[in-house]
């Protein structure tokens, strides 16, 4: 789908800042608008309209250094750094039953695409100020996103500097940067000019990293152009956490404009379990945006409209979060 710009946009300018927002954050004229996409995994079907009212994001997802701030003025202790319920783990090995979180292992060669566990550790120790385990620090890393974050985490953030974390419908509006039905957020050419436009991986994951766009793991906040709106990183660099519960398929297009789901946020978790699946028992919300370990051989996500499920007790090296201010409006729930 070629890409155009939304339609029915309030009249205040992207970017525009006003007495509601706070620094660092942009205004997001409200519009109707296309969300989900037919052209690349089924979770993002159906393409159907939706109406986003105005708002104010984040330019940027949150960094270890603003986080870091967050827990010296409140004490805060992230999910990762609790000790685990054996109860609500009982498959787990025992010997795992104990703080950390999920850290990423480069394989030596290729492996199977179908079993995660090829390249996801979970690592005793690891947590936002420990983002390797033990022994690692986020001293020089003060500019990158923060990770390690489960979702109690960042709405504990949110509360705390007064915002909130953005609706599915929100996010991919804003990552659109007015290019609606776009494939990528700067447009539809996956590398414009041969230029590397996120933080994504290069080469077979998850062994060959050509490193093209300068990087191997996670990188400074606005190492890579805006999109249209002004927002950094939108895509690539960190998966971004949304408000709204996971569901397999978008609900369907509606017949009549009139119908048009204003502001729409999936309020309950009922569907979002995966039965059968490792931590079946957990909920889970959805994720936004792909990170620096998706590649075009594996999770081509770093779009718009891809989304992922995440388990609310996940926290890993490659998943982050930014928040919204908005204003008061009633919302459409399912």
């Amino acid at each position: 789908m070629a890409a155009a710009k939304s339609k029915d946009r309030d009249e205040r300018a992207p970017g525009d800042m006003t007495t509601s927002g706070q620094p660092g954050m942009k205004w997001i004229a409200g519009a109707t608008t296309l969300m989900g996409s037919e052209d690349f995994y089924p979770e993002e079907r159906p393409v159907h309209r939706v109406v986003v009212d105005g708002f104010w994001m984040d330019a940027h997802p949150v960094t270890a250094a603003e986080f870091r701030q967050f827990v010296r003025e409140t004490g805060y202790v992230t999910v990762a750094e609790r000790a685990l319920d054996v109860d609500q783990y009982p498959d787990a090995d025992p010997d795992l039953l104990v703080p950390g979180s999920l850290v990423f292992q480069k394989t030596a060669g290729p492996v199977s695409l179908d079993d995660y566990g090829n390249w996801w550790e979970y690592r005793p120790g690891a947590y936002w100020k420990r983002p390797g385990g033990p022994g690692t620090t986020t001293n020089g890393l003060d500019r990158h996103p923060v990770v390690h974050v489960a979702h109690e985490d960042v709405e504990a953030y949110a509360a705390w500097i007064g915002k909130e974390l953005p609706t599915e419908a929100e996010w991919e509006f804003a990552a659109r940067g007015g290019l609606e039905g776009a494939a990528f957020a700067w447009g539809d050419k996956h590398f414009p000019d041969g230029q590397q436009m996120a933080n994504t991986w290069q080469g077979e994951f998850p062994w060959q990293n050509l490193k093209l766009d300068g990087y191997e793991g996670t990188s400074p906040v606005g190492s890579f152009a805006p999109n249209g709106y002004g927002l950094f990183d939108m895509t690539g660099n960190v998966w971004e956490w949304t408000s709204d519960w996971f569901t397999s398929r978008h609900p369907d297009e509606v017949d009549s404009p009139c119908c048009v789901p204003k502001n729409p946020r999936v309020t309950t978790p009922d569907a979002s379990y995966d039965a059968g699946a490792s931590g079946e028992q957990f909920p889970r919300k959805v994720v936004k945006g792909g990170s620096h370990l998706c590649a075009p051989n594996y999770c081509l996500r770093y779009r718009p409209s891809a989304r992922q499920a995440q388990t609310i007790d996940t926290s890993a090296a490659h998943l982050g979060f930014r928040c919204v201010v908005r204003p008061s409006a009633p919302a459409t729930t399912t």
